[in-house]
Order: C-alpha cells, then sequence, then structure tokens
C-alpha cells in the first residue's frame, strides 16, 4: 500500500458482517476513503455501502481486492486462509485480516505475490455493528504488521480515535483467549449470576438490570485506581465469615456452582494480598477454605 502526496488509501472490504460494517462505518466517519465492499451475500455488501458515500457494492470479492489499495478481510476466521488463496493479489496492495486469533501467515497467498499484510484487531464487541460503530472511538486496536505498513495502520487506527498497541507475531491465539475474560467470559458469569437469582424467583431480566449498574462501576473503578485498588467486597477485605456463607449456600445449589466460585476466589486473593486488605497468614486461611470446599 503507497500513500504519496497525503492521498488517502482505496480502502475495500471483503466481507460485510458486523465487523466489516462496523469498521467501514468508523472509518469513513473518520475520513478515510472505503470505496468497495463484497460479500457472500450482496444484500449485506449493498448495507455497508449504503451508509457510505462513494462506496459500491461489488459482485465479487476480486473486483474489490482490483479497486482497492488496502483490502481488510473481515469474513469468519475460520475462512481467512481460503478467501486470501482464492484471489489474485498485487505488490502495490496491503490486505490486513481483524481477526483476534488467527496468525497472519493465514494471509501468506497475498505476501506471496508481493503484497504487505498485517493484522488488526479491535478489542471492542461486534455484536452489533451500531454498538461497535458507537464504542470504537477510545477502544485499543492491537496491530501486527512489519515496516513500512506498521506506521501507516497506527495511523488509520488513531484516525479512528483509538489506542493502539503492537502484537508480537506468534502470540495471537494466547492474546485472544485472554481478552474473553473481559468480554465473552464477563457474560458467562453474568448469567451465572441470573441462574443463582432465578433460584430465589428473580428473572433474568430484572438481574441483569439490577447488576448492570454493579458491572460499569466495577469497571470506573478499576479505570480510577487499577486493579487490585479497584476490587471490592470479600476478598478486598478478607470476610472470611463471609466467605464460609458462600460456601455453605453454594455447595446447596451444586458441585458447578461451588467449583466455579471457589475457583475466581482463589484468584481474587492475589488481588486483595497486592491492595492490602489483609496479610499471607490471612490469605492462607481463606485459600484452606476455598481448596477443601473444592474437594467436596
Amino acid at each position: 500500500m503507497q500513500q504519496q502526496n497525503n492521498i488517502l488509501p482505496r480502502i475495500g472490504f471483503v466481507g460485510s458482517g458486523r465487523v466489516g460494517k462496523g469498521l467501514a462505518w468508523g472509518m469513513a466517519r473518520s475520513g478515510q476513503r472505503v470505496l468497495a465492499a463484497a460479500s457472500r451475500s450482496l444484500a449485506s455488501a449493498e448495507q455497508l455501502a449504503a451508509r457510505i458515500a462513494g462506496c459500491r457494492a461489488l459482485a465479487s470479492a476480486q473486483d474489490v481486492v482490483d479497486c482497492s489499495d488496502l483490502v481488510f478481510v473481515t469474513v469468519p476466521d475460520d475462512a481467512i486462509a481460503a478467501v486470501a488463496a482464492s484471489l489474485k493479489w498485487r505488490e502495490d496492495m496491503a490486505v490486513i485480516h481483524c481477526s483476534g486469533a488467527t496468525e497472519v501467515a493465514a494471509l501468506s497467498p497475498a505476501a506471496a505475490a508481493g503484497a504487505k499484510v498485517g493484522g488488526f484487531h479491535p478489542l471492542q464487541l461486534f455484536a452489533d455493528p451500531e454498538v461497535a460503530l458507537a464504542g470504537l472511538p477510545g477502544c485499543t486496536i492491537t496491530i501486527e504488521a512489519e515496516a513500512p505498513l506498521l506506521p501507516q495502520l497506527e495511523q488509520l487506527a488513531q484516525s479512528l480515535r483509538c489506542r493502539t498497541l503492537r502484537l508480537p507475531a506468534g502470540c495471537r491465539a494466547r492474546y485472544h483467549a485472554a481478552a474473553h475474560y473481559a468480554a465473552g467470559f464477563v457474560i458467562t458469569l453474568l448469567n451465572e449470576a441470573a441462574g443463582l437469582w432465578q433460584s430465589f424467583g428473580v428473572d433474568r431480566e430484572d438481574t441483569i438490570r439490577a447488576l448492570l449498574p454493579l458491572l460499569r462501576g466495577t469497571a470506573a473503578s478499576v479505570e480510577r485506581s487499577g486493579l487490585a485498588q479497584g476490587l471490592a467486597g470479600t476478598y478486598s477485605r478478607g470476610d472470611i465469615g463471609t466467605l464460609e456463607k458462600h460456601l455453605a449456600e453454594l455447595a446447596r445449589i451444586g458441585p458447578d456452582a461451588l467449583h466455579l466460585y471457589c475457583e475466581l476466589a482463589l484468584r481474587s486473593i492475589p488481588l486483595g494480598l497486592e491492595r492490602g486488605g489483609y496479610d499471607e497468614h490471612h490469605a492462607e486461611a481463606m485459600r484452606e477454605r476455598l481448596r477443601r470446599a473444592l474437594q467436596s
């Protein structure tokens, strides 16, 4: 991809699902030249293009490649390598995928043709492209590429008002697995909480309505004070009496609920120690009770 005389690259999207739409709309909003899109469904490409002045929905992915300087491959992870292998690339272009877990090597057919390749992964939920579009400013985009493409992608991320992190090669699956703890697994934990509240008659909708402000407050506390100082509740203070009440009640619910709680609690104790809420002797007393419960 060459950017000369401050002329913005022509950007195309191969794949017009939730990620493609959210990113394309965000780039167009930031003044980038998003000119073409294709997808398995022409209707999906038309939905993407309809929001962007001068953008066309094209019949094939190859048509997008042929008219673009910078192509974003925003297809499902398992399809990236096959799509890359099915298209004819050029030396004067760049090809980027937006998967967190897929290695950039999936784009090796493009690299073999002389194109520059890289990864551009927004740490953002794309369950709804409208929500993703609203949340792009301020989020972090992890970038894996070599110069001269690397600074060009960082500049593109900055135009979206995003932070950037450079990701070393070979770390994508580990990086992506870790991100689940701050995204999908949080939803899983909310579902666990909803199940517990349903056991005493509170429906799921009311549970989520009640817990979301708590979740927002937790995120705000971490943002303001950091992980350890942002920790609150039983494992910030070392309340053994409360811990024992939790264990007794969850044991009545069943081993799955009890064991999940214990595993999470054990991982909370180091943060409580770092926070200064108790000493190592007190921490070990809590660990002993939790390990005993795990063996039950």
